[in-house]
Order: C-alpha cells, then structure tokens, then sequence
C-alpha cells in the first residue's frame, strides 16, 4: 500500500506541474496532463515512487472539468486544509496559474460565515472553485497584500496594488483590491496583459468597414474618439489597439491611466496617483506642456476631465478617451448633462463607438436551435438561425472566449449641427440610423445567425431587442 507520505509527496509533485492523479497503487500510477509532461516531472515522480507511470494527454478544458468534479483535484484534501504558513505562497502561485491556464480576467476571494469562496471569472462569467476553510483566507490576503506591498495590518479599509511574479517561466502582472466585508477582507485579483503584441486593430474583430472608418478617424491629426461602455466591455482594449496602430517615433503618444495595465513601448504612460494629488486632471494639464501629438485618456470621470479633453482635441491634438455609457447617442447626452455645451462637443467630437463582450459559442459542440422571427421589420427582417450551447471537453457550457459587437456613430456634418443645436436623444438616434449604423442588438444578430453566439447570450449582455 502506497505510504501517506509517499502519496502526499505526488499530489505536491503534480500540483507544482498541472497533473491529475487518476489512479495510484503500488505498481502504478496514471496522471493526466494538458501540456507534454517535462523531463524534470518524470524524473521527479520516478524518484517519488517506483510504480509504473502511465500518462494520458487531456485538453486543458477536460482537465478543468475533472478538476472541478472531483471537488479539489490532486492533492487538494491537503491543501483545502489549513496548511503551514509556508505552503501559502505555493497556493497563491497554485490559484493563479489555474486562473491564467483557465484565462480568467479576475479572481475573487470572498470570506464567508464558516468558509473561504474562490471564484473565477472566465469569459464574462463567475466559475466557483472548491472552498477553504475560513482560516486559510487571511493567511492568503496577508500574502497577496504583501506581494502588492499594501500595509497588511490595516484591514479597515480597502486597498488597492499591483504585482508581477514569474510563473511558468513568464512574467505575469496582476492588481490587487481588498475591502472589508462582514466576515473579513475579501479581494479581488485582476490579470492584467502583460504583453503588447496581441493588441492590434486587427485583432479587435470589428468588421472590415468599421475597421476602415476607426483607422480613417485615428488617421485625423486632431480631434476626439470616444469608446463607451460599462465596466468589462473591452474599452480599454480598443484604445490600446488604437495607440498601437498610431505608434511610431514620429508621433508623440502620452496617457493617463488608471492604473497603467498594459505596457506600451514608445508611449509615455502616466498612472495617477490621487495620494500624491496626481489626478487625472492635474496630469492631463501638464501633458498639454509636453508636446503631444496624441492623449489617451483613461476615462472621462468628471466635468473638468472632459473640458480639458475637448479642449486638447481642438487645439491640435489627438484625444482618445472612454465614457461609461449604455450606447452612442447616449454619450452625446451624456456630456451636455457634465455641463459641456454642445457647441465645443460638436467641434472637438470625431467618433463614438459603443461596444460589449458577448461569449463564443464553441464550434465543436454547438447545435442548431429553432429559428427566430419576431423581431420588428426595421431591426431584421426575416428570421435569425438561433443556436444551442451544448458542452464539450474543449469548452466550458458550450461557450470558449468571446466576440466583441460594436457600434460605430461617426460624426458628419448634420449631426454635428444637431449637437450644436443641443437636440434630444431621439433626434440624435434618428440621424445615427440614418446615417446606417447599426445598433448593437443588429450588430448581435448578424453573430447570431452566423453561429458565432445565441440569442440568449445577446439577450444577456445587450438587452432584448435593444434595436
């Protein structure tokens, strides 16, 4: 019979590797992996145990799965319990390699009455993982706010850091937020990109004619683009494949940002830091002295904010910023109620776009649904092929990534004495439609029928016949 000792040793070794455990005897001893199991683990287990080693390769998916429904996967009955202090680091690394393997944007570690909840979000969505008992969740925020260098005695209110940590042989960035809750300090682990070569236009997934008119707008020498959205609709994505596509030693790129999340060689990016008074105005009118020739601006938070912006986008510059908005039109309300008169938002305002994630329907296992036909003439005529999230081991309930839907509203000259003339959101809406942009819901529909997501997920995200 295998010792205790000796089992704990494999679950350690293949925890550190990304193994499962499927079986263990004496004579054998089968695991599972994603990636080409290395030298150093083979030598490793050979050492650990004199069984035959049988390996089996898995999708990362299947793997994920089983993981998931064996409660804590390899060797995690050891570390679902409070451990030593030493084996919090390798949690941490632990947690975090699964969140990038599982291309989580955020991780969420929440304390409840009598547990610790751990969950990812994964295209959009939140995943749970096996809980904690409720000790182990400070020992792991007191080592998150230590790597982020926040003051881990003070837990009364939130704070906020970054850290980078080498795993798997690259460097990975992360941001930290903590807030007191009822049962302690929950936190928050956002993954930010580390690199800048997948930020390009052509990776946005815009169409071809929205593409040309977003390159032909950043081609302008002056003027202001604004991408609108809530939180977690790829803005900020937009404007760095935006900055990338403008980056050349020829031009002047500065930004302000809150926090910087994506490295960009060649531009000089600026975090603020409101502790230091560097807030976005104060650093926005300084950048005004360095001779830009292209802003990127964060977000547009308040009314001084978007007074300066406009202002820099008439006076030479190119200014590239984002606005917490629902859709296009909205945004060209929205700055009159900040107190901007529509007369300078007429003049500096180049392009609204309007954008939000919906998940991708895995192409291994989607199925035709019924199709659907009640949409009014204006928005679709006809009916749309709908399709059914299935499930498979290369996805996760039928969906893997996502698609972003876009809504472009460029400004011509009949909108822009609209805006001057300060018209309501319906004039504004009907001159857009006009002009033949698509809503978002539309631009959703087309994904729709070309089996690329379901009306459900559009319904989510965007809102029922949001046209």
């Amino acid at each position: 019979m295998t010792s205790l000792s000796t089992r704990n040793a494999i679950e350690t070794l293949c925890r550190q590797h990304q193994a499962v455990i499927l079986a263990l005897t004496d004579e054998r001893l089968h695991i599972a992996v994603a990636e080409p199991p290395s030298v150093e683990m083979m030598e490793a287990l050979r050492f650990a145990t004199h069984a035959a080693i049988e390996v089996e390769s898995w999708p990362p998916a299947r793997l994920d799965q089983y993981i998931q429904a064996q409660g804590s996967g390899t060797g995690d009955e050891t570390s679902a319990r409070a451990g030593p202090a030493d084996a919090v680091p390798e949690r941490i690394d632990q947690l975090l390699q699964l969140a990038i393997q599982r291309r989580a944007s955020d991780i969420h570690i929440e304390p409840q009455s009598h547990l610790i909840r751990i969950r990812l979000r994964v295209d959009g969505v939140l995943q749970s993982l096996p809980t904690h008992p409720a000790d182990v969740g400070a020992s792991l925020i007191a080592r998150l706010k230590i790597l982020a260098g926040l003051d881990i005695a003070e837990r009364r209110i939130p704070q906020d850091g970054q850290f980078t940590l080498e795993l798997n042989d690259r460097t990975e960035s992360f941001r930290l937020s903590t807030l007191p809750t009822r049962y302690g300090e929950k936190a928050v682990i956002r993954l930010l990109q580390g690199s800048s070569q997948s930020v390009m236009l052509e990776n946005l997934g815009m169409p071809a004619a929205s593409l040309r008119r977003f390159r032909e707008i950043l081609s302008r020498p002056q003027g202001l683009i604004l991408v609108t959205g809530p939180t977690g609709s790829g803005k900020t994505f937009t404007l760095y494949s935006g900055l990338s596509w403008l980056n050349c030693p020829q031009r002047n790129i500065c930004s302000v940002e809150d926090p910087i999340e994506i490295p960009l060689s060649g531009v000089n990016q600026t975090q603020i830091h409101p502790r230091a008074g560097l807030d976005f105005g104060r650093i926005l009118r300084a950048l005004l002295r360095q001779d830009p020739d292209v802003i990127m601006l964060g977000e547009i938070r308040d009314a001084e904010t978007a007074e300066i912006a406009i202002k820099a986008a008439q006076t030479g510059h190119l200014v590239l910023s984002t606005l917490h908005t629902n859709s296009t039109t909205e945004t060209l309300t929205r700055l009159g109620q900040m107190g901007i008169p529509g007369y300078l938002v007429a003049s500096a305002l180049r392009l609204v776009i309007a954008q939000r994630l919906v998940r991708r329907l895995c192409p291994h296992c989607r199925e035709p649904a019924e199709a659907v036909g009640h949409f009014p003439q204006a928005i679709w005529p006809g009916t749309v092929q709908n399709w059914r999230a299935v499930g498979c081991e290369h996805c996760c309930s039928g969906f893997y990534g996502r698609l972003a839907l876009f809504e472009l509203l460029p400004v011509s000259a009949r909108l822009q004495n609209a805006i001057a003339n300060e018209q309501g959101p319906d004039e504004l809406a009907a001159i857009a439609k006009k002009q033949g942009m698509n809503s978002l819901f539309v631009e959703g529909l087309h994904c729709v029928n070309r089996g690329e997501t379901t009306l459900e997920e559009l319904n989510r995200v965007v809102g029922p016949e949001n046209g």
